[in-house]
């Protein structure tokens, strides 16, 4: 039986028992579906040549804002998808702190309405936990193509905050997959504000927002996920302490963290950056940073998310704190992160385990995130030896700029593959529309 697509000469990034090793073979598809691998050169309807190239699963962004409905100046389904696509990235899950916010069903609904026909990339969307939807929890939790429960116990805004124990109990009881937290304290936040309203300073925001404020949170959300017996998965973790706790509360707790935490450096990211390095829980210390990267290579943190949340340069622009925190990031994933594979500090195969198999155990979407027989045949294509300088000018999001404006990457995405069909190829997006709605077991 004819294939559709082949990939031809490329190093495959296989997970064999558990285990990611790189073999030079050749991948063919049929109807969006891995069919075979062959040491033979492969005929198809539609051929690649891979020669020099690595080819990774499809990489998923666990932790988007694509801010539709509601706030379509900053960013939309089809423009974020877009983005990803153009970064290489093949899998998004959507926050649901959209305008009005992902509460219910039919707001859930809405959202894959208006995914459909219009994402670049494959697409799912994160339910809202509210103090005043407990009888949706469940509701949305099945509905097909919902990556889970999202609890904000601070950093949000109207019904979306959960910032009490007693509602946070009644929520995480309601949920029977596993719950996506972020994890700052509001009590905390709203103690020591002041701190920020007095100064008018970004570079007094690790300081308001620190360390405790998180590990308070965390703290809290393990104590009930322990009394409870539910699984958690805490975001964008940003200090040593929590790594610390996490760490004796992995058969509970997944977590992630993100590249812009890896990456960029207080204080001198907000010398340099201004509010253009603004976002919750924020960057914080080398100190903080240097535990941060040994729970990557020790095997502790689960998952790499953008926390991709856009706002315009006018927006940022406002006097601190009126700026609002939040900054792209889901189409500098992989050139990001493949610039830190090349400086040794993680190997390739574990970026993998992080981006690609790790978010499909996490989170239960089985036919993502590896490459082998029956799985979707979304994969990443990556040059590891290609240098280029990450520019605005490149972005696709409608924000239009990147915090990582002018860092010189080594490591690119040349394509970028969905179902078997190619969506980027050499940054030049090419066909539209092809996102599918990610089912869950």
């Amino acid at each position: 039986m004819k294939l559709d697509f082949a990939i031809n000469n490329g190093h495959v990034l296989f997970n064999k028992s558990g285990i990611i090793s790189i073999e030079k073979i050749n991948v063919g598809v049929r109807d969006g579906k891995i069919a075979s691998f062959s040491s033979n050169h492969l005929e198809a309807e539609r051929k690649l040549d891979a020669e020099h190239l690595h080819i990774l699963p499809g990489v998923i962004d666990s932790q988007v804002h694509f801010r539709e409905p509601g706030l379509t100046h900053k960013e939309d389904l089809e423009s974020g998808t877009a983005s990803a696509a153009m970064g290489g990235v093949t899998s998004i899950f959507d926050m649901p702190n959209s305008q009005p916010p992902t509460t219910n069903v039919e707001r859930l609904q809405e959202k894959f309405n208006l995914a459909k026909g219009r994402a670049w990339v494959n697409y799912a969307f994160y339910g809202g936990a509210a103090r005043d939807n407990l009888e949706q929890i469940s509701a949305m939790e099945s509905l097909p193509g919902c990556s889970g429960i999202k609890i904000f116990l601070g950093s949000s805004f109207g019904s979306l905050l959960v910032d009490n124990d007693e509602a946070l109990e009644k929520i995480m009881s309601q949920c029977h997959r596993r719950v996506i937290i972020h994890a700052e304290d509001e009590a905390r936040l709203k103690e020591r504000k002041a701190l920020v309203l007095a100064s008018k300073d970004v570079k007094q925001h690790h300081v308001w927002r620190d360390p405790e404020t998180c590990f308070r949170a965390t703290a809290r959300v393990l104590t009930l996920a322990r009394k409870l017996n539910k699984k958690v998965h805490i975001l964008h973790v940003s200090t040593k302490e929590e790594v610390e706790l996490l760490s004796r509360n992995k058969d509970l707790a997944s977590f992630e963290i993100t590249p812009n935490h890896l990456t960029l450096e207080a204080p001198e990211c907000y010398e340099r950056l201004g509010t253009l390095a603004q976002m919750n829980p924020p960057i914080r210390e080398k100190s903080h940073q240097d535990v941060l990267w040994r729970a990557v290579r020790d095997g502790l943190a689960d998952v790499i998310g953008t926390d991709h949340a856009p706002h315009t340069l006018a927006e940022k622009s406002q006097e601190y704190p009126k700026s609002p925190s939040g900054m792209p990031g889901v189409q500098t994933l992989v050139p990001v992160m493949l610039t830190h594979v090349s400086e040794k500090k993680l190997s390739l195969q574990r970026l993998v385990d992080l981006v690609c198999e790790n978010p499909r155990h996490v989170f239960g979407c089985n036919t993502k995130g590896r490459i082998d027989l029956g799985y979707d045949a979304d994969f990443t294509i990556v040059d590891l030896k290609k240098q280029r300088v990450i520019e605005n000018s490149w972005i696709k999001s409608r924000c239009g700029w990147t915090p990582f404006d002018g860092m010189k990457a080594t490591g690119w995405p040349t394509h970028t593959i969905v179902g078997g069909q190619v969506v980027m190829e050499n940054d030049q997006l090419r066909i539209p529309s092809l996102g599918q709605k990610i089912l869950f077991s």
